[in-house]
């Protein structure tokens, strides 16, 4: 056992949280718990208003002084960026013990660096259930929260909302609707804590009620009408809508009201919309954000019609190098972020070994959509087709048309496709830049997926040319660099 100065045998701990979605206290203790080899049955997590072990010595919240404390020898605790990222997202959830999944998950960590990798581990596919049901409300929230105004004491304009999160979401949404309403007072109320931005500093609240939110306002009759105006028969499926939209959240939405009778009258409306030909691509986004939520509504080829969420590019918006893959996978589509799962873990690996900082880079996908068949409860990856690709050309050249790159890498051939319009050998293209309109130059590379498919010494020599395909870049950039 680990050395320790004030750890018995067989004693049992109860940790209490300040706040159910505390993630920092709890990544705290739970460092030191492990560093005292304290192991996961020896451990009980309690959130505000819970109970802990009758038997157990217990930490008070926001303080440790009855907890062992490690030795200055003792190593400190493994975890891989995944864990942290997933874990940091279950935390908030409304599970119970989802605290002494994470510690259990961290304290098996020790013996297997790679756990987080099998996604066949019951620890494992529970965390990363609880973290996607987490992002899922967090969506909801930023999507279905409408704000009423009101006058509040001093006759100045304030804007409350309602909205009742299925997990503790509010404070880790709270940065979200600062930035997006940075220039408004607001208030969000729900039944687990309010929060408010008065312009220049964020407060919290306790608990409120449904009737402590108004109930309208006069604004609600133009926002109904602009609604309607905009709403897309042609991209209706109400199945889908429901999903993404349930029930629950149409009271705290005055547009609601309208949808039966829009949802009534949509195929005569959609009929008259194909006659007049107006199914055509509209004028393109001129920002980021824009493009973003353009794609999350594009139905224009059959992958934006699965179950799945579109996933933007991110990074600066004048990246010297705009790195292309060919699509989200699973783990982007659950995520929302492009490059996060195995290929993106890999690509990291090689950008951080050959120099490139893919914080100045920006990264997306040619196509937009995660296109997978249902097998079971697994969703397996599908290449797009080139009609496909081709019909999400649209919104790379938007994003190109923003950020300007000097240099972009295209990550397999489809990505290559989605750049110059035709299928090209990656062998016979690799090593050399290709002009494209509007003076960038590209490159083209294997996916980093392709060389998580081999093994032994074909994947020694992809590998290799994999890494002096990013080295060739780096070098082209710093000329470029050199010359400007």
């Amino acid at each position: 056992m680990t050395a320790v100065q004030n750890v018995s045998f067989g004693q049992h701990y109860t940790v209490r949280l300040p706040a159910p979605d505390d993630f920092a206290f709890w990544r705290e203790r739970a460092r030191q718990l492990v560093r005292c080899d304290v192991p996961p049955d020896r451990v009980s997590w309690v959130e505000p208003g819970g109970t802990g072990d009758l038997f157990a010595q217990e930490a008070p919240a926001g303080g440790d002084k009855r907890l062992p404390l490690p030795d200055e020898s003792a190593p400190h605790p493994r975890a891989s960026k995944r864990f942290l990222t997933v874990a940091a997202n279950a935390a908030l959830h409304s599970d119970p013990q989802r605290f002494a999944l994470l510690y259990r998950t961290l304290w098996r960590l020790q013996s297997s660096p790679k756990l987080m990798e099998d996604g066949a581990d019951l620890d494992v596919r529970r965390i990363e259930e609880l973290a996607k049901e987490v992002r899922r409300d967090s969506h909801k929230m930023h999507a279905f929260v409408r704000f009423r105004e009101v006058e509040d004491a001093q006759g100045s304009e304030h804007f409350v909302a309602w909205f009742e999160p299925d997990h503790h979401i509010v404070r880790a949404n709270a940065g979200f609707f600062m930035r997006r309403f940075a220039n408004m007072n607001w208030s969000i109320l729900t039944p687990c804590g309010c929060i408010h931005w008065d312009g220049e500093t964020m407060r919290e609240s306790g608990p409120a009620k449904r009737s402590d939110a108004p109930q309208g306002d006069p604004v609600e009759d133009l926002w109904k009408s602009y609604y309607a105006s905009i709403f897309n028969p042609a991209r209706l499926k109400v199945g889908a809508m429901l999903s993404e939209m349930p029930k629950k959240y149409w009271k705290n939405m005055p547009e609601a009201e309208l949808i039966p009778d829009l949802i009534a009258g949509a195929q005569a409306r959609e009929a008259n919309m194909v006659d007049a030909g107006a199914l055509e691509f509209e004028d393109k986004p001129e920002t980021l954000d824009a493009i973003g939520t353009a794609i999350e509504r594009c139905r224009k080829c059959p992958i934006g019609e699965l179950e799945n969420r579109a996933v933007m590019g991110e990074g600066p918006r004048r990246a010297p190098l705009m790195i292309v893959g060919e699509q989200p996978g699973d783990q982007e589509d659950q995520g929302g972020r492009p490059f996060i799962g195995p290929a993106g873990q890999l690509l990291d690996e090689y950008l951080e070994r050959t120099g490139i900082d893919r914080s100045e880079t920006y990264v997306t996908n040619a196509v937009k959509h995660f296109k997978y068949v249902q097998r079971g409860k697994r969703r397996i990856h599908q290449s797009p087709g080139a009609k496909e690709i081709d019909t999400c050309r649209w919104w790379l050249e938007a994003e190109r048309d923003i950020v300007k790159p000097r240099v972009i890498l295209a990550l397999g051939a489809s990505a290559a496709r989605s750049l110059i319009g035709k299928t090209v050998s990656i062998s016979k293209v690799r090593g050399e830049p290709i002009a494209l309109e509007g003076g960038a130059e590209l490159w083209v590379t294997a996916h980093p997926s392709y060389l998580l498919r081999l093994d032994g010494d074909a994947r020694d020599k992809q590998a290799a040319m994999f890494a002096a395909d990013l080295a060739a870049v780096r070098e082209r950039l710093e000329e470029m660099e050199d010359v400007s």
